[in-house]
């Protein structure tokens, strides 16, 4: 699916009425039904609505189905926030059709008991220019404070469409309907705690519409990426898809490393070796024999194992001691296909490699507090623009870089930025990412590109973790995802 911003949504509607001659209220009277038919499908006969409407186009969405849900004697209470001089146009004659309806607004004074019913955000829409102010500020607390289901409509009042930033305070959203075009600030940062199940409708609006306005962002498919990894031809033998090495594992540390090489070799990586400290040797051989274990003592015996892979992840359970250090140089000192990962990331925030410069063949997988380290910066910063934090990483590193998190952004240098929906909270264990780098590398080592490995391996990760959370979000194990990497594959 395609994700466009305010503003690009703004001109699609512009086109669809200007251009392509389609009445701006017969469009907000579409939205209306299609919020309607989603409100009769999620809470049939569950008591009154109460819509909140604001005074724009967004309220004239509320209006419609104020509308359509008296014609069906559904109670109606509809309060109405802002100046009521600026209701004009389609939003007023919205109001009209409400108005003939039976439903009268009442202005929002803070003061009403809301302990029944269904809740229909109609307020702010994709408007918002800052944070939200007053009386907006206290009608969204009472609504979150009611306990009652919500349905938002377009997005949730005070989410940011573009970054999924909150602004000020937002409506926390059972469910909520999109329209024309989905917003991206819904799929990223704070937009999926806030806006629950969405539903999207195009509105009728043809493609000409579309095809004159190419997307900033779009909304990856797993069927969709696992099309660009290639059958296995009968006569397959290990040494055609590739030899992935790990390095990493200091003091400690060694689980980390074997994740990824697991997960290497789970996700059809022909060999899959790992260099490590010696005393993760032994137990790295007991818990998977299939994976070359080596005691890396020195940098020279690190460029040897180089040398002879494929695709190098280094990071995971790396540190960031002299060790680390020189495992990291002897994997950036080669040209072989890299995955940069956990604190191979932080020693490359810190200036360790003395010019790293810009590198088409590595993927980096910072989570936020990591991107804010490559960038100079703040977590709070990297979370406030999530797709600005990483079109600027790439821009910098070059290459693919992936921004964990919920809604994981995928950067490369091509326009547009993929977002990644898969994956639950109970991915908030240690060692997750470990295994994403160990998918990244084994995906690469059969032929990917890294952009092809990327949204491959991400959407992978996450769908996995989704099967695994089957059993309960709680207590989800990253080594859960194994079985269900190798399913998914099939």
């Amino acid at each position: 699916m395609d994700l466009y911003t305010a503003a690009q949504t703004r001109e699609l509607d512009r086109i669809a009425i200007e251009e392509l001659g389609i009445p701006g209220f017969t469009l907000m009277s579409r939205a209306g039904r299609a919020a309607f038919e989603v409100l009769q499908e999620q809470w049939p006969d569950q008591g009154p609505l109460h819509i909140f409407c604001g005074p724009g186009n967004n309220g004239g969405d509320g209006s419609i189905v104020a509308a359509l849900a008296a014609a069906r004697r559904i109670p109606v209470h509809l309060y109405q926030l802002g100046d009521t001089a600026k209701i004009t146009g389609d939003a007023l004659t919205a109001r009209q059709r409400a108005e003939q309806a039976g439903v009268t607004a009442q202005p929002w004074r803070g003061e009403i008991n809301l302990d029944e019913g269904i809740i229909i955000d109609a307020m702010l829409g994709t408007g918002l220019g800052g944070d939200v102010r007053e009386p907006y500020v206290g009608a969204i607390q009472h609504i979150n404070h009611s306990g009652l289901p919500v349905l938002a409509l377009d997005i949730p009042s005070g989410l940011c469409a573009d970054t999924g930033r909150v602004l000020g305070g937002a409506v926390r959203a059972e469910r909520t309907i999109t329209f024309i075009g989905c917003k991206q600030g819904l799929l990223t940062g704070a937009g999926p705690d806030l806006s629950g199940l969405i539903n999207y409708t195009d509105l009728e609006v043809p493609l000409e519409a579309f095809e004159k306005l190419p997307c900033q962002a779009r909304m990856l498919e797993l069927d969709e990426c696992l099309a660009a990894l290639p059958s296995r031809p009968l006569h397959a033998h290990k040494g055609l898809f590739g030899s992935v090495l790990v390095l990493g594992g200091d003091h400690g540390m060694g689980g980390a490393a074997l994740m990824a090489a697991e997960a290497a070799g789970r996700c059809g990586a022909g060999l899959v070796s790992v260099g490590t400290r010696g005393e993760h040797v032994a137990g790295i051989l007991a818990r998977r024999p299939e994976v070359m274990c080596h005691n890396l003592g020195a940098m020279a015996d690190a460029r040897q194992l180089v040398a002879s892979a494929t695709v190098v992840a280094v990071g995971p359970g790396l540190g960031q001691n002299p060790w680390g250090e020189q495992l990291l140089y002897a994997a950036a000192e080669s040209d072989k296909p890299l995955v940069v990962d956990a604190d191979a990331l932080n020693l490359l925030a810190g200036g360790k490699l003395v010019s790293p410069g810009r590198r088409d063949n590595w993927i980096l997988t910072p989570h936020p507090g990591e991107a804010a380290r490559l960038l100079g910066t703040d977590t709070k910063t990297v979370q406030s623009d999530r797709f600005a934090a990483v079109r600027e990483l790439q821009a910098r590193f070059g290459g693919v870089v992936l921004l964990k998190g919920s809604g994981t952004l995928i950067a490369s240098d091509e326009q547009t930025i993929d977002v990644s929906c898969y994956g639950n909270p109970g991915m908030a264990s240690g060692g997750m990412g470990d295994v994403l780098s160990g998918v990244l590398a084994g995906l690469l080592a059969q032929g990917l590109t890294p952009l092809e490995a990327t949204r491959l391996g991400v959407c992978l990760h996450g769908a996995a973790a989704d099967l695994a959370a089957e059993a309960g979000e709680r207590g989800l194990l990253a080594t859960d995802l194994m079985p269900h990497l190798q399913e998914l594959l099939a």
